[in-house]
């Protein structure tokens, strides 16, 4: 693998489909040795934007690149970046390693490579089964096998762990994580946050075609947890009297016996608890989950919302 100077970079990415903007003025860069994720409510133009930056679809206004070329212009694309868009693009009659080997020789790759991947994604002992029988799991690794073919500096995986148990989860955190750790870019799209907390560094956030937000992982837990603690007493309303009588603090009953306090610091909610003699079994710094998050910043550019039933 070599040395990536430039991973993906796009600059003010337009497109649109009749009277429906699909993406609107996208700006992003995805850097490398880290796992980027890319997320948004459906009809975010995600997808759009993955299609534009391998060369699929063609953008009406700004320019996608890949290691500093645009797709179609390099020579040996599975070499420079391997993608996953859709695990169902394939021959259902062809065999699995037949269908790695035809990519292989057109890009130069030798059938040594194919075998290695197949054994990389544990599909190995299915080498010779037709692909039309095998499982959404199964095709999955099958795809994702495809992108690790070349053995490329950059990697673009839309929705990688759909259809895959729980143990090809956890295989694919992993494996997502060590390529980061090459020294690879990892940019993959999806609608698992809690995936994504335990395996990117950054977010790139995008809704109804625009950019939302471009922010680590750290950086986006840490302003949607806030300064708030959580604290378990058995007394909550003389606590939350105590805790914001003169302070200025707010405090919120959010549990039986558990509130939540913003605007002090846990040794002053000690000092206050103490100080009036009310118990408390529990005080912590509140964490919101990616999830939690991830709502926050997009709550108001989702386009397609279901109501509560009654």
């Amino acid at each position: 693998m070599e040395p990536v100077t430039t991973s993906i970079e796009c600059r003010g990415l337009r497109k649109r489909y009749g009277r429906t903007v699909a993406v609107d003025g996208l700006s992003f860069a995805v850097e490398a040795g880290r796992v980027t994720g890319f997320v948004g409510p459906n009809g975010a133009g995600k997808s759009t934007t993955m299609r534009m930056i391998l060369g699929l679809d063609a953008p009406d206004a700004g320019t996608a690149l890949v290691c500093g070329r645009p797709y179609r212009s390099l020579r040996n694309p599975l070499c420079s970046v391997g993608a996953l868009l859709d695990a169902g693009a394939l021959h259902p009659g062809r065999r699995a390693r037949d269908h790695l080997l035809w990519m292989a020789r057109s890009n130069g790759i030798s059938p040594k490579r194919v075998d290695e991947v197949l054994e990389t994604v544990g599909l190995a002992p299915v080498a010779r089964r037709r692909a039309g029988g095998f499982s959404l799991g199964m095709k999955q690794r099958l795809g994702i096998a495809a992108a690790l073919l070349g053995d490329a500096p950059v990697l673009l995986l839309d929705e990688p762990v759909n259809g895959l148990d729980p143990e090809g989860v956890h295989w694919i955190r992993g494996l997502l994580r060590g390529l980061a750790g090459q020294g690879r870019a990892v940019f993959v799209s999806s609608h698992l946050m809690s995936e994504l907390e335990d395996t990117a560094d950054h977010l790139i956030v995008a809704a109804r075609g625009r950019l939302v937000a471009d922010i680590s992982v750290a950086d986006l837990l840490a302003q949607a947890s806030g300064d708030r603690v959580v604290v378990r007493t058995a007394r909550p309303t003389e606590a939350i009297a105590a805790l914001t009588g003169e302070t200025g603090a707010t405090a919120a009953l959010t549990g039986p016996g558990t509130l939540a306090v913003a605007g002090l610091t846990g040794e002053r909610i000690i000092a206050l608890l103490t100080g009036a003699g009310l118990p408390f079994s529990e005080l912590t710094a509140h964490r919101a989950s990616l999830e939690q998050a991830y709502l926050e910043i997009t709550r108001d550019a989702t386009e397609y919302t279901a109501t509560r039933s009654a």
